[in-house]
This record gives C-alpha cells, sequence and structure tokens, in this order.
C-alpha cells in the first residue's frame, strides 16, 4: 500500500463526487483471496452510498479517492437511495462496498423488516452514527410524533434506512402508517417541500452536520424545529437494540440547545465472498485514513478502531477482522 496523505485536495475529492452519477460498478476483476495477504490487487470497486445532500455521499466520494491514491483498484461513489437499497444492490453485485444503517443491515443479515431472507453480507467494520433528525415546522402543530397524525411527513427516499427508522417512530407512536401522509422523498425535495410549505416535518437519520439540513435552518431559521424523539427510544429498542440515546449539540445547526434524540451506528457492508486480502486492504485505509475523511466531512471523526468490530449482529469479514486486530 502507497504512503498515506492526510489530506484530500479540493480538485480530486471533486471529481470522486463527480464519478458518483455514473453508478455502481459492476465489472470487479480483484485477485483471488489471500487469507494472509493485505494487499487489495487491481480492479474495480463501486460503492453505495446516498443522497447527494447527505454525509454518506460525501464521506463515500471521498473514501473513494483514498482507495484510488492508496491502491491499485479504481474506485467510484454512487449516489442511492441508501441503506435498504444498498444491501439490494450489494447482494446484486452492482456495488462492491455499501454504507449501511445498523438496524437496516441487521435486519438484512437475520432476514427481517425489508429482508424476506438472509442477505450474505458481512461488515468490514462499524463507523460513525447517523443521528435521527426529526425536524418540523412550527406552524404545523407538531410537538411530537404522536402529532404526524394526519400531517404531510417526508419519510425519506423509498428503501432507505430514513424510511426503516420513520416508520418504526410511527409504530412506536402508537400510530398506523396510514394515519401519516407520507412523502416518500430525497433529502433535496423534502426541504424544498418543508420551504415551500407542501411538507409539514421530515425524518432524516444522518451524520452531523448534514449539508441539506443546514440548509433548512439557515433558510427558515426559527420557523423550523427538532422534536425530542428520545421518549419512543426504549420502545424502538425492543424492535432492534442498536438504537442509542444521543445529542445533537446546538452549535451543529446554530441552534439555541442541544437536541436529545436517538442514534444508529453506520456499517461499511461487503458480500461475505469478497477475497480476504481485498476485505484487508479496505478496512485499513477506513480505520488509517481517518483524519483525510474528516477532512472531507466532520462526521468521521467518529470513526475509530476501538468500535471498529462492534456490529453485532452483522458478521464481521474475516479479512476485516484480521485487519482490526494488527491496526489495534
Amino acid at each position: 500500500m502507497r504512503h498515506t496523505r492526510t489530506l484530500l485536495a479540493t480538485s480530486a475529492l471533486t471529481a470522486s463526487l463527480a464519478l458518483a452519477a455514473c453508478g455502481g460498478q459492476q465489472d470487479n476483476t480483484q485477485s483471488d483471496s489471500d487469507s494472509e495477504s493485505c494487499d487489495a490487487g487491481s480492479g474495480r470497486i463501486g460503492i453505495a452510498t446516498g443522497n447527494s445532500t447527505g454525509v454518506y455521499y460525501v464521506v463515500g466520494g471521498g473514501l473513494a479517492q483514498i482507495i484510488n491514491d492508496e491502491t491499485d483498484l479504481q474506485a467510484t461513489a454512487a449516489e442511492t437511495g441508501a441503506s435498504v437499497q444498498n444491501v439490494q444492490q450489494l447482494v446484486a453485485g452492482d456495488y462492491d462496498l455499501a454504507f449501511s444503517l445498523a438496524d437496516t443491515a441487521a435486519d438484512a443479515v437475520e432476514g427481517n423488516g425489508s429482508f424476506t431472507e438472509k442477505q450474505d453480507v458481512a461488515s468490514i467494520g462499524r463507523i460513525y452514527p447517523n443521528y435521527t433528525q426529526v425536524v418540523v415546522r412550527k406552524d404545523a402543530g407538531i410537538d411530537g410524533v404522536e402529532d404526524f397524525k394526519g400531517k404531510r411527513i417526508s419519510t425519506g427516499s423509498p428503501k432507505s434506512g430514513t424510511e426503516v427508522i420513520a416508520q418504526r417512530l410511527i409504530e412506536t407512536a402508537g400510530l398506523q402508517q396510514s394515519d401519516v401522509s407520507a412523502q416518500r422523498l430525497d433529502l433535496t425535495k423534502t426541504v424544498d417541500g418543508m420551504k415551500d410549505g407542501s411538507i409539514d416535518g421530515l425524518v432524516w437519520s444522518g451524520g452531523l452536520p448534514t449539508p441539506a439540513i443546514t440548509d433548512l435552518f439557515t433558510s427558515m431559521g426559527d420557523d423550523v424545529e427538532f422534536i425530542d424523539i428520545t421518549p419512543q427510544l426504549e420502545a424502538l429498542q425492543e424492535i432492534n437494540p442498536v438504537y442509542e440515546e444521543s445529542t445533537i449539540p446546538a452549535d451543529t445547526y446554530k441552534l439555541d440547545a442541544d437536541v436529545p434524540t436517538v442514534a444508529v451506528p453506520n456499517v461499511l457492508l461487503v458480500r461475505d465472498d469478497m477475497p480476504d486480502n481485498v476485505a484487508c486492504a479496505l478496512t485499513t485505509l477506513v480505520f488509517e485514513e481517518t483524519d483525510a475523511l474528516t477532512a472531507v466531512h466532520p462526521a468521521a471523526k467518529d470513526i475509530k478502531i476501538e468500535d471498529a468490530e462492534d456490529s453485532d449482529p452483522i458478521p464481521l469479514h474475516p479479512g476485516s477482522q484480521r485487519a482490526i486486530d494488527d491496526l489495534k
């Protein structure tokens, strides 16, 4: 592996993100598995990220550039609908590496929720957390999720991890899905709808800060506000124990006070038949190059090697386990 760089040039990152529009890479010509090597080999690798105004997309673009700089692989990052779609297309062979919320990934390996059967995926490591960000227009009369009844709420892109969490919030608030006028929109359209009044509130799961949420508060100021969803944490944990209590710091979006919320870890997924040497190389890059990824987006500062293997019930890829053991 070549000598690592700690900062990414802005022009290089821009080029990497531009590649995202090209979609995933199916022509992977990586070498056969080598259980002793941590060399990435050569070939092409596609990375499934998320909405273009979300953190997955930004961090995924940065990771693609690091892979290109530090290995003989040719990596491209693609905009997607995020977690559920990412897992489905990863298994289908459309991508080789995929960002996912841990609750969606857990559903995938257990054949629950959006998945009718167990999916053959593995984790190369737990990365930074996503924060559940529930924002409403102040004139909508929404003080809690139970007030979503009869309201127009963006539940995120179809087949996204955000949609999974939104549906679980609605369920744990004692509502039926039919009680809510769900708008299954990506984040860009969601923010536009909040601005023009066609949407009363949104659910978003993303890193901090999420650029589109920054734009929303910059544009609308005191006309929008976060609501506290932590009263539903216990019920959420009964569905999936990966949910954690957390806080959105006030300075993230220039708020008057911190916002209590529910966080979910993110994981990077591969198919479980990825060659050990490739999984080892990718894992090493992710956890060695945290400074470079943090330069791309501050959410990456929470990528920590001591948390890397904490991805139960999602199995850790054997090549990734070897890399994590070497890095600790």
